[in-house]
């Protein structure tokens, strides 16, 4: 009688910065709705505060995790899964994070310092950081990927049409401040070679 071999399959936890960054995002949003707002205008959003607030300088930070309900959630987790896995295979999950840090403190301190009565909250910022570095996979000293002016013309682009012409609930300032963040290391990332320099180029 002749055997047949079965191939196992087993679930690997391929990408522990971006997958632990979801599901943080995932509590986050639950933890919102269960308290009825009250965390994320506690934690999970960042405005204009007093300084002598701890929780002002926290808010910086953390209000990439909060997000305004569960399609919002959901359409940022989509990105972040997709792109997100093959820049932390590329670059590492600690630089992964350092980029996450900088472009959640850059954008949560312009959008302070410019918005007095705006609460800003969600991962878009991010998201878009990450959409831009993407282009940025193959760079090559002294050469601008074409994949990288398609990009910033439709998405950027994009941001700055709605910003003007488009009246909503989404920071489109956040967008191009995160794809701006994006390129910015991106290009470092790219040029230096070695993901460890990324701190001295800022």
């Amino acid at each position: 009688m002749k055997q047949t071999s079965i191939t196992k399959f087993k679930i690997i936890w391929n990408s522990p910065v971006v997958l632990g960054f979801v599901m943080v995002c995932l509590l986050a949003t639950i933890l919102d709705r269960i308290t009825g707002g009250w965390a994320n205008a506690a934690i999970f959003s960042t405005y204009r505060s007093s300084l002598l607030n701890p929780l002002t300088y926290l808010r910086l930070f953390t209000h990439v995790f909060g997000h305004a309900g569960f399609e919002h959630f959901i359409g940022n987790a989509t990105f972040l899964l997709l792109i997100g896995p093959m820049l932390e295979e590329k670059y590492g999950g600690n630089t992964l994070l350092t980029i996450m840090g900088i472009t959640a403190f850059i954008t949560g301190l312009v959008n302070s310092l410019l918005f007095s009565n705006v609460a800003l909250c969600g991962a878009s910022g991010i998201v878009f950081a990450f959409i831009i570095m993407t282009s940025f996979t193959n760079f090559k000293d002294h050469e601008i990927p074409v994949t990288f002016l398609f990009v910033a013309v439709i998405f950027i682009g994009e941001q700055v049409f709605q910003g003007i012409f488009v009246k909503d609930q989404v920071s489109n300032l956040t967008h191009i401040i995160g794809g701006m963040v994006g390129a910015y290391l991106g290009y470092q990332l790219g040029k230096r070679g070695n993901p460890k320099d990324i701190l001295n180029s800022l």
